[in-house]
C-alpha cells in the first residue's frame, strides 16, 4: 500500500467554481488521516503563476510549487482550465501543457476533474482513451479533441495511469476512488463517511440520476439497503427487497435507479464486491471463504468479477494490500 505524492495544479485566477473542485482534492489527499494510513498523502500546491494571489473577496491563496514541480509528483490532478479556453475556445496555456507531458513521461498518474479534461486532451494524453468531464462540455471536449473516445454519461473514467471526472461531486467519487485503489477498500470507505459521503459510487454509474423523486422515496430506500448490506452473504433478490420496502419490484426498480443511477442487481454487484474487497485486506480467509461471505459463491464467480471491476484477481488484490 503506498499513498505517495499529489501535486495539485493551482490555476492564476481562481472563482469559486474553481475553489469547489480545487477543495475537493486537497480535502482528500491534504488532511492526514493517521489513524487510517500513516504515512498519508503529500500533497502539493503547483501553481501556473505568482505564488501569491487573490482569489475570490476574502480569500488569498499560496502556493509553494511551481508546474516544474508536477514531474516529482506521483499522482497529478489538473481541474481547471482558464475560462476562454471553455467560452472561447482559446488555448489551453502552453506551459501547463508542457508540465503535463513532462509528468506523464516522468511516469506520474495524470487525473482531471471536470474541465481539466480538456488540459489532458491538449497535452495528448487523451488520445485513443475514454473519457469523460462534465456532460455540459462533453460535446466541446469531443468536437476539439477527435482522438479522444468522450463518454458523457458516467461518473468517472480509470483507464489505469489516467483518470477522468465529470464535474462537482464526481470529482470526488474519483478521488475517493483513488484512495481506494491507493489503500484500499477499508481506508476509503472510513475516509467517505468521515466526509459523510457515499462510500462508492462505481465510476460508470450515469451523471443524470433523476432528482425528481420525492425525498421520502430515498428516506425509504436507506433501511432496505442497510438490510440488504447486512445479509450479502444470503441470495438476494428484487424481489425480496421490494418486498422489504413493500412496494412492486417494478416500482423499487425505479426508485433505486431513480436515487442511485443503478439497477438493482449492479448495486448488489457493487456492494458484493466491495464486501470482498474488505475481507481481503482484512483476513487472511481463503479466496474461496470470501466468496462465500461477499455472496459470490464460488471462488471462479470471484475471480470472474474481480478481473471484470476491479482488473486484477482477488489474490494478486489481497498482496498488494498486505501490510
Amino acid at each position: 500500500m503506498n499513498a505517495g505524492s499529489v501535486a495539485l495544479v493551482v490555476p492564476d485566477k481562481i472563482g469559486v467554481p474553481d475553489l469547489y473542485e480545487l477543495s475537493i482534492p486537497a480535502t482528500v489527499f491534504g488532511i492526514p488521516q493517521p489513524d487510517l494510513a500513516d504515512p498519508w498523502y503529500d500533497l502539493l500546491l503547483c501553481g501556473t503563476g505568482e505564488r501569491e494571489r487573490d482569489a475570490v473577496p476574502g480569500f488569498a491563496l499560496r502556493s509553494r510549487h511551481g508546474l516544474e514541480n508536477l514531474v516529482d509528483a506521483d499522482t497529478v490532478i489538473v481541474s481547471w482550465v482558464p475560462d476562454e479556453v471553455i467560452d472561447d475556445n482559446a488555448p489551453v496555456p502552453p506551459d501547463l501543457v508542457t508540465a503535463l507531458r513532462r509528468a506523464h513521461d516522468a511516469g506520474a498518474r495524470m487525473v482531471s476533474l471536470c474541465v481539466g479534461a480538456f488540459a489532458l486532451a491538449e497535452a495528448g494524453l487523451l488520445d485513443g482513451r475514454r473519457a469523460t468531464a462534465h456532460w455540459m462540455h462533453t460535446a466541446q471536449l469531443a468536437e476539439r479533441y477527435p482522438k479522444v473516445q468522450v463518454d458523457d454519461s458516467v461518473l468517472y473514467v480509470d483507464d489505469g495511469d489516467v483518470l477522468t471526472s465529470a464535474g462537482m461531486t464526481a470529482g470526488l467519487d474519483l478521488c475517493l476512488h483513488l484512495v481506494r485503489r491507493d489503500l484500499g477498500a477499508h481506508v476509503a470507505n472510513q475516509l467517505a463517511r468521515r466526509m459523510v459521503v457515499p462510500a462508492h459510487r462505481p465510476g460508470g454509474q450515469s451523471q443524470f440520476i433523476d432528482l425528481s423523486v420525492p425525498p421520502t422515496d430515498n428516506q425509504g430506500l436507506a433501511p432496505v439497503l442497510d438490510w440488504a448490506r447486512a445479509r450479502l452473504d444470503q441470495p438476494l433478490t428484487i424481489e425480496d427487497l421490494a418486498r422489504r420496502a413493500a412496494v412492486s419490484p417494478r416500482t423499487f426498480y425505479r426508485r433505486l435507479q431513480a436515487a442511485t443511477g443503478t439497477t438493482p442487481l449492479q448495486w448488489l454487484l457493487n456492494q458484493r464486491l466491495a464486501r470482498a474487497q474488505t475481507l481481503l485486506e482484512s483476513t487472511d480467509l481463503s479466496v474461496e471463504r470470501v466468496a462465500k461471505l461477499s455472496g459470490l459463491g464460488t471462488a471462479n464467480n470471484l475471480r470472474h468479477h474481480f478481473l471484470k471491476q476491479i482488473g486484477i484477481s482477488p489474490s494478486d488484490y489481497r498482496q498488494a494490500f498486505l501490510r
